[in-house]
């Protein structure tokens, strides 16, 4: 039987509980077998900010994750350099592991810029996307019209949507958190906060 993937991609900037959250709302509601996370070189749509060295993500995803056998950890978008576009990750993945069926997990807002996106074609022949409602974003915003995609894509994107737990936890607050000296506990897993802790990562200068 063919197995069902999912693919979770971002900066992990670092990793926090809502990824694993949205990770695993994600493989419940598809009834995938696990879902890989993967860390980027650098986002080809936005500046870094503070970004930490690719090494330091991976580890603090692989401390997250550990002992979880529904998810994995990819370092595929370090190694390629940036930056880092989603096709080619897709075309390694399914040339590495051909017999199994690709979910790309996004949010909403990402939905709504998936039009820009390089190969947006081929990506959307080659795996599925499915996309996470976040509390208080409207569905009528995501009216067909505005997906900016020919047919059949808009039908069949808005037919993968689907509302996870809310879980207002952002990488961008614990890194403001961590260089005000603020506790990061229980926003993040406790190897990575110990992690963090022991690298001095997102300290002040």
């Amino acid at each position: 039987m063919q197995t069902k993937l999912g693919i979770l991609g971002g900066t992990f900037n670092p990793v926090h509980l809502g990824h694993l959250i949205l990770a695993q709302d994600a493989l419940d509601r598809f009834e995938l077998d696990q879902v890989l996370f993967i860390p980027c070189a650098q986002p080809p749509h936005k500046p870094a900010v503070r970004l930490a060295d690719g090494a330091q993500r991976l580890a603090l995803l692989r401390q997250a994750v550990a002992g979880d056998p529904r998810f994995a950890v990819s370092a595929m978008e370090l190694e390629r350099g940036a930056p880092s576009y989603s096709v080619d990750t897709v075309r390694q993945l399914r040339a590495e592991q051909p017999a199994r069926r690709l979910f790309f997990i996004i949010g909403a807002d990402a939905l709504l810029e998936l039009h820009q996106w390089r190969a947006i074609g081929e990506l959307l022949e080659h795996c599925e996307f499915v996309t996470m409602l976040r509390s208080g974003f409207p569905v009528e915003f995501l009216g067909g019209e505005r997906l900016n995609l020919p047919a059949p894509w808009p039908e069949r994107l808005l037919c993968n949507l689907f509302t996870g737990h809310a879980v207002d936890i952002s990488s961008t607050d614990i890194r403001q958190r961590l260089a005000e000296r603020r506790s990061i506990r229980y926003l993040v897993p406790d190897a990575v906060e110990r992690y963090i802790a022991e690298n001095k990562l997102y300290s002040p200068s």
